[in-house]
């Protein structure tokens, strides 16, 4: 597969990642969307809600990256974030902006011309990353987070 197909394919992933969390969800009563995914985990609410704000702050690197020479990449503590007062809000309005954000994310990625992946900027803890490497990390992003819940959803049964 050539670079540009990998690219494509990645893409795609990215722009599936609505639908998959959404089925991850679906269904869920609050008191099983409360339930941590794994022991110390997040909440399968808690995720939903960090997908968005991960992929917010993802469309906003990916720009950073692509207009701008050498920029730095803001970081976050996703932790932190995680328990401030949204996150008991229901998983809807972060399902929502996932879906615009998603639509607006791939259109974007898919007219970003081959000569402009490699460029780079400078993540504060993992050092030079590339619009590359950040494919690499979001195409893969929301379907982990997806995977969590679906897992946690056979263990249960539910």
């Amino acid at each position: 597969m050539s670079t540009t197909e990998q690219r494509t394919a990645k893409i795609a992933r990215i722009a599936e990642a609505p639908s998959v969390l959404r089925r991850a969800v679906e269904g869920l009563s609050d008191e099983q969307l409360d339930t941590p995914y794994r022991d110390g985990g997040w909440t399968c609410r808690q995720v939903i809600h960090h997908v968005a704000d991960s992929h917010m702050n993802a469309n906003l690197r990916f720009r950073w990256v692509f207009s701008e020479d050498n920029t730095t990449i803001k970081t976050y503590d996703q932790d932190v974030w995680a328990r401030l007062p949204d996150m008991t809000l229901p998983v809807a309005p972060s399902l929502t902006i996932i879906d615009g954000l998603h639509v607006r994310l791939t259109k974007f990625l898919s007219s970003v011309p081959a000569d402009a992946w490699g460029r780079k900027a400078m993540h504060p803890e993992h050092g030079e990353i590339t619009m590359d490497t950040l494919l690499d990390i979001y195409s893969e992003h929301g379907h982990n987070h997806a995977k969590q819940i679906t897992d946690l959803r056979a263990r249960k049964g539910w």
